[in-house]
């Protein structure tokens, strides 16, 4: 039983990374209808930007302060993520207004190959530590109750607290500010929200600017745990299935959908793996969307479109 429940736990501290991932898709679509193809690839740039900022601010200014290099890194890619959104406004979202949702799409895909290559031009391509504190030794807790206790990481506690924190602060973001109840008229209605005036220019560099936030963090925890390398990108993809199983248009259905696949791929990996030859941890989100796409292609909490003729 103790082992079954460290599964578990770390099923859902895992899950809760990839939700933070998804929410990033589901921002973006929920906004503009553009599936974002390119949100791993702001995941590998945050965070190749705060990893590399918090190398050059000691040596730039002088101080030794590991707090203050990353507090300042962290503002600093945030800046950084904010441009980036303003930069795909301007050079191609306005440019590409009531096209065809292919062309969006191939839009960002093209996005995800440019934000690659140009943060490692920039940034380099090393892999690189990113230093913010995480504890790294495992907790041990409930030694009176199991015997030998449950094994916990204290990194993955830490990052599924952080994961549940953002999330809140959305959820208060979308449902309580005036700029929240704003994006969510325009993921309604695009033009019955212009003809109220709001402005669907700035409504869209926003909800960039909030998924790169949403990256940021991300990048923040994976390349903590991971080191931020160009593999990184490729962890969002995880996100993915998230999405086909939660909905596209559901914050909520990405964190269900998030926690369902972290536990899934867990448990699968221990206790059906060694019947079928291991492995499954990699590609049970994938047959698990699959499925889901067969039987219910707008997930767990989607809108259903119905098409009236």
């Amino acid at each position: 039983m103790g082992f079954f429940l460290e599964t578990l736990f770390g099923g859902l501290m895992v899950g809760m990374l990839y939700s933070l991932i998804a929410i990033g898709f589901v921002l973006i679509y929920k906004a503009s209808g553009v599936f974002n193809f390119a949100q791993g690839a702001m995941v590998l740039f945050a965070a190749l930007a705060m990893a590399r900022f918090s190398e050059w601010f000691p040596l730039w200014f002088g101080f030794q302060s590991l707090i203050l290099a990353n507090i300042l890194a962290f503002i600093a890619a945030m800046a950084v993520m904010v441009v980036v959104a303003w930069l795909i406004e301007r050079l191609a979202l306005s440019k590409l207004v009531n096209q065809e949702g292919i062309t969006l799409l191939m839009a960002t895909l093209g996005i995800a190959y440019f934000l690659d290559g140009v943060g490692q031009t920039i940034f380099g391509n090393d892999i690189y530590k990113i230093d913010v504190g995480m504890p790294k030794e495992p907790l041990m807790v409930l030694q009176g109750t199991f015997q030998g206790g449950l094994l916990l990481s204290q990194e993955d506690l830490v990052a599924a607290a952080v994961s549940a924190a953002l999330v809140v602060v959305l959820a208060i973001f979308f449902q309580k500010t005036a700029t929240g109840r704003a994006l969510r008229a325009v993921a309604d209605d695009h033009q019955a929200a212009q003809s109220i005036g709001i402005p669907l220019k700035r409504i869209w560099v926003i909800v960039w600017s909030v998924a790169g936030f949403s990256a940021l963090v991300a990048g923040v925890i994976w390349g903590s745990k991971l080191g931020v390398q160009f593999s990184l990108s490729l962890v969002a993809l995880k996100a993915l299935p998230v999405v086909i199983l939660g909905g596209l248009t559901s914050i909520p259905g990405a964190i269900i959908g998030g926690l369902l696949i972290g536990v899934g791929e867990k448990l699968s990996e221990i206790y059906l793996g060694p019947m079928l030859g291991g492995g499954i941890e990699i590609w049970f989100a994938y047959v698990l969307a699959l499925v889901f796409l067969l039987v219910r292609p707008q997930g767990l909490f989607g809108e259903k479109i119905i098409d009236r003729v």
